[in-house]
């Protein structure tokens, strides 16, 4: 009997370099093989301490830019605002697109600074890479400075697959205009998106959650690109973070030994983005 392919999929950590102990515990995770990527946030004082610690996981682990317009990091660089007047202005066509330019150029400039390297993928943070006014510099952005590559960072496309209003929200803000674009292009992305939730979970009930989002994954993936599931985890709280405990809960299941036998028993593999097809998957310890 023939055996079926497995499911390639993307497991995305999401803000590295915000405090310690997410960058503690994106780096434990990918040491045990439990992740394919993670995102960062490259306008925190700590990335360019905190990417040398990545330096071990180079080539075992995407590392890309988690662009950002609404954290204290952004609000300290000066063009931060709030995730609700982002997208008030993305929708009414408020975002100067000279000073959208400066920002994304500072903060590829300060990724690539300290990584010394391309990022191997975009995103973003809250989602902004494909919001109106935001979109249309980053693809111009892209375009420039890595369209000439062979290996060119792939995009990631926020079109969630789940129905409640939080992902219809996100959906809406763009991914369709950026899904035509890329296909345009033929720009690599990662889509459609799993894992989006309200952070109010213990870690059996984030277990289940992600046993969900693995069990579809079948009917999401396109033979073109892996689907992917962003994840937020870390090794302790911090006292500032909204989501801190979430994050905790997060790590204890993607550490746990569950989180690989359910990977198993679903016949799902990790893989990374910058490696083609062939060349993907990478075993969950």
């Amino acid at each position: 009997m023939t055996s079926l392919a497995p499911q390639r999929m993307l497991l995305c950590a999401d803000d590295y370099a915000l405090n310690a102990g997410v960058s503690e515990g994106i780096v434990a995770l990918a040491r045990a093989q439990r992740l394919s990527a993670t995102s960062a946030m490259v306008l925190s004082p700590r990335w360019q301490s905190d990417a040398a610690a990545l330096r071990e996981l180079r080539g075992h682990l995407d590392v890309g830019v988690h662009l950002d317009w609404t954290s204290d990091f952004a609000q300290h660089a000066g063009h931060g605002l709030s995730l609700a007047s982002l997208m008030w202005r993305s929708v009414c066509g408020a975002l100067p697109a000279a000073t959208v330019r400066t920002v994304l150029e500072r903060q590829l400039d300060a990724f690539e600074q300290h990584w010394h390297a391309v990022p191997d993928h975009v995103d973003g943070h809250q989602h902004v890479q494909q919001f109106d006014g935001l979109r249309e510099v980053l693809t111009e952005v892209l375009q420039r400075r890595y369209g000439g590559l062979a290996q060119r960072p792939w995009l990631r496309i926020s079109r969630v697959a789940q129905s409640d209003l939080k992902s219809r929200v996100i959906t809406w803000m763009g991914a369709s205009a950026l899904t035509q674009w890329a296909q345009q292009q033929n720009w690599p992305v990662a889509s459609p998106l799993l894992g989006a939730y309200g952070f109010d979970a213990d870690a059996a009930a984030y277990g289940r959650r992600m046993q969900a989002w693995l069990q579809q994954l079948a009917s999401c993936a396109e033979a073109a690109q892996p689907p992917i599931i962003m994840c937020h985890p870390a090794l302790r709280a911090h006292v500032d973070d909204a989501i801190g405990n979430a994050r905790v809960q997060e790590y204890s299941y993607l550490m746990s030994a569950e989180f690989p036998l359910h990977c198993q028993r679903l016949g799902v593999q990790l893989c990374r983005g910058s490696q083609p097809p062939h060349n993907v998957t990478a075993p969950l310890g």
